[in-house]
């Protein structure tokens, strides 16, 4: 996926304009349909009550890293996360505008088909900035993911095998083993991107 790889402890989650997302209202909303009290959720995902709580307020916005662990506890990816809930037209075509931006700060991670539901796979349009990184700590998940440089050039790690691609390059593995990528051009590097399940 493009994949867990893009969970930066830094990355913040951020609102998308066209999708209106209330992170906050949503998270509470899926912790009440699963009987958790925020305490018990926190438990089970590893962070403080206090995040649980901040979150659902509104007044901080979690990193991606922290919101994935605990949408894990709920059984939900963050592409589930963030598809609308009304989903009453069939669409099969998307402009730019349609979709949402998941990452933040210099990095996007644009979602193919935010308002499908229990879908297949994800399809993502990532965006690299010089110098941007998934982090220091390789990352490792369920499934597989793929995906095709189509500007600039990225360093990905995978196991103990390092390559550096650059366009019309491709990559694909299982995702258990661990990886990591790195942005090492001077220009932007983009990647379309796919994993399967979809765990992002």
């Amino acid at each position: 996926m493009a994949s867990l790889r893009r969970l930066w402890n830094n990355t913040r989650v951020r609102r998308h304009p066209t999708l209106h997302i209330d992170i906050g209202k949503r998270l509470k909303e899926c912790r009440l349909a699963q009987g958790l009290s925020q305490r018990a959720l926190a438990k089970k995902a590893g962070v403080t009550n206090g995040l649980i709580s901040q979150i659902e307020q509104n007044s901080i916005s979690p990193s991606i890293a922290s919101l994935k662990k605990i949408l894990d506890v709920l059984s939900m990816s963050l592409a589930d996360f963030f598809t609308s809930e009304d989903g009453g037209t069939t669409e099969f075509f998307y402009a730019r505008k349609q979709l949402p931006d998941l990452g933040s700060g210099d990095v996007a991670i644009f979602l193919v088909g935010a308002g499908i539901r229990h879908r297949a796979m994800s399809v993502l349009h990532e965006v690299y900035p010089p110098g941007a990184d998934t982090g220091p700590q390789m990352l490792s998940h369920a499934g597989e993911e793929g995906g095709v440089v189509t500007r600039g050039r990225i360093e990905i790690t995978v196991a103990d095998k390092v390559k550096v691609l650059g366009p019309g390059d491709a990559y694909y593995f299982e995702s258990r083993v661990p990886h990591r990528f790195r942005n090492v051009g001077s220009v932007p590097c983009e990647i379309v991107s796919a994993n399967s399940p979809p765990t992002f």
